[in-house]
């Protein structure tokens, strides 16, 4: 990916392998349905990032949404990655308002020595795995949760704790809910056929068999995961629970993480919150998080969880937190798909 063109901004171009690089490290961000709903350019110092709307969840999101978040936590990620490579980035979200899919232009700077602690979030950008199941018994930190909220308020949202018992049964239930009305909306259960391929398949998107397990515990109270499977027993088989453990399976630590307005702005910044805490989380105690925003999706129960439960922020996802019981697998889509250089 040779370039030709003159220097960018900055006074330089940053060579081809550095930014192929940047924008890999990129496409390992969580994304709803392992959709990966990105597009990257690159021009001289510069990288933009584009929303790929044809990967839009129009069912389950039809604002776009979960696909925002989705991208934003593509951005963080490039941001951790840019100072791995040694630039700093500057990043402008939603430079040009008559082209909405447009959602940020990344500068890559003047080249910076990278900090010890971008270097060990770095390390877990391809580590990191979406859990669906329960935890192991391990509590988490309250000294991790207290770094977790000031992580998610350094990029504009806040991650609130669920502590109250009632509160945590009420917001299990209502996904309880959600997912119910999912798994009898028929177009629902076509997107989601779309997006959770049956085994074999070569895709290198979507929710595979490898990555949910074949019977999802029951926690109490209970956050049911996406019936990816959808009753045909596809997934990845339980590992055995040491006879240590408790009997009722470990829901973990439940949150939701809100911001205070409702914009696709707003929707960048949760999702860059939300990659700095799964990263964070994952280096600092190997805490893992499982996602249920089925709740969200249904605009009846998202204001609901709003005006009860977050003080009027606006719900962008609903999450637990524990040490995973085993490792799930993923696919991301090559660089060569995503990525294009401008003439």
């Amino acid at each position: 990916m040779p370039s030709t063109r003159g220097k960018g901004e900055s006074g330089f171009n940053p060579p081809a392998e550095h930014v192929r690089a940047a924008v890999e490290a990129a496409t390992w961000a969580p994304s709803v349905h392992n959709t990966q709903p990105w597009l990257f350019t690159w021009s001289g110092d510069r990288i933009t990032v584009r929303a790929d709307a044809d990967r839009r969840l129009s069912v389950a999101d039809p604002e776009g949404r979960e696909m925002l978040i989705s991208c934003g936590a593509a951005i963080f990620t490039l941001r951790v990655a840019a100072r791995h490579l040694g630039y700093e980035p500057e990043v402008a979200l939603l430079p040009d308002p008559d082209r909405p899919h447009l959602l940020a232009d990344v500068s890559l700077r003047e080249r910076a020595p990278e900090s010890e602690d971008n270097g060990r979030l770095y390390g877990e950008i391809r580590r990191r795995r979406t859990h669906r199941g329960a935890f192991k018994p391990d509590p988490v930190a309250e000294a991790l949760l207290s770094v977790l909220r000031q992580e998610a308020q350094s990029e504009g949202a806040t991650l609130r704790i669920i502590v109250d018992a009632p509160t945590r049964g009420a917001i299990a239930a209502l996904t309880v809910a959600a997912e119910h009305v999912h798994q009898r909306t028929p177009s629902y259960a076509g997107e989601l056929a779309r997006w959770a391929p049956a085994p074999g398949n070569p895709r290198r998107e979507g929710v595979h068999e490898g990555a949910y397990p074949k019977e999802a515990p029951h926690t109490e109270p209970h956050f049911p995961g996406r019936d990816f499977a959808r009753g045909h027993g596809w997934g990845t088989a339980a590992e055995e629970r040491p006879v240590d453990w408790p009997d009722e399976p470990v829901t973990g630590v439940a949150c939701v993480l809100t911001t205070k307005g409702d914009e696709a702005e707003d929707w960048l910044r949760a999702g860059q919150a939300l990659q700095r805490v799964l990263l964070r989380a994952s280096v600092e105690e190997d805490v893992s998080a499982a996602f249920h925003t089925q709740a969200l999706e249904i605009p009846e129960l998202r204001e609901f969880i709003r005006t009860r439960f977050c003080a009027g922020e606006h719900p962008q996802l609903v999450l637990r937190l524990g040490a995973a019981t085993g490792e799930f697998a993923t696919v991301r889509r090559p660089v060569e798909h995503v990525l294009t250089e401008e003439a």
